[in-house]
Formats: C-alpha cells, structure tokens, sequence
C-alpha cells in the first residue's frame, strides 16, 4: 500500500521538488532547448534558494528573477507546460497547504511573467 504523501515542510523537500522538476523540463521536448544554456550547477543553489524562500520564508534567495527571464524567446505554450510539469512534480511529491501554495505562487509568478513579457 502506497504511503500517503506530506506537505513540504523543509529545506530537503524542496530541494527534491526542485530537482524533480527540472529533471523533467530538461527532458521536455519544448522546453529543454529553453533551458539549453543554462548552467544546472549554478542554477540549481538558485532554485533552491528562490522556492525555499518563497514556500519557508527562509530568505535565503537574493535576486531578480524577472531580469534573467524578460529576454527568453517564449510564449504562452511554454508557460502552460512549465505550470503542467510544475503541478505535476508537487502532487507527485507531496500533499498539503505548502503544496498548495508551490503551485499557487507558480501560477502566480507565470502570470506576472507573461504580464512583464506582453504575452495577454
């Protein structure tokens, strides 16, 4: 019997999060060359610091992250399987209000993207 799933509730499962979906953008077929310049190990300490902050409260992120996504040559469908792969990753995961808020705060943050970007 399969166990029931958490919440996230540290640093650790985050950074799980995290890694999990990025393993699946890198495979994706629209996606991967998106990301195809982007240095994963220098990234990564990123990501893990953006989403902690963001879900913890940890403020351990530091950034802008408009600036580095403003000159993506993206459009809407991008956003829509980011937002697929992402919800997807955190019910595969994890089960709960902080889960609920990961994918609530990506929806969010995928709007104010497009919004910045003109993509309505």
């Amino acid at each position: 019997m399969d166990s029931p799933l958490n919440d996230i509730q540290t640093r650790d499962q985050v950074e799980l999060l995290v890694e999990r979906f990025y393993e699946k953008v890198k495979s994706d077929s629209l996606l991967a060359p998106i990301f195809s310049h982007v240095d994963w190990p220098k990234h990564m300490p990123t990501m893990y610091n953006f989403w902690s902050s963001m879900l913890l409260g940890d403020r351990s992120y530091a950034g802008n992250p408009m600036t580095n996504h403003l000159a993506l040559k993206i459009n809407r469908t991008h956003f829509e399987q980011w937002l697929k792969l992402f919800r997807s990753t955190v019910d595969e995961l994890y089960k709960g209000e902080k889960a609920e808020e990961a994918k609530m705060r990506a929806e969010s943050i995928a709007g104010i993207l497009q919004h910045k970007m003109n993509l309505w």
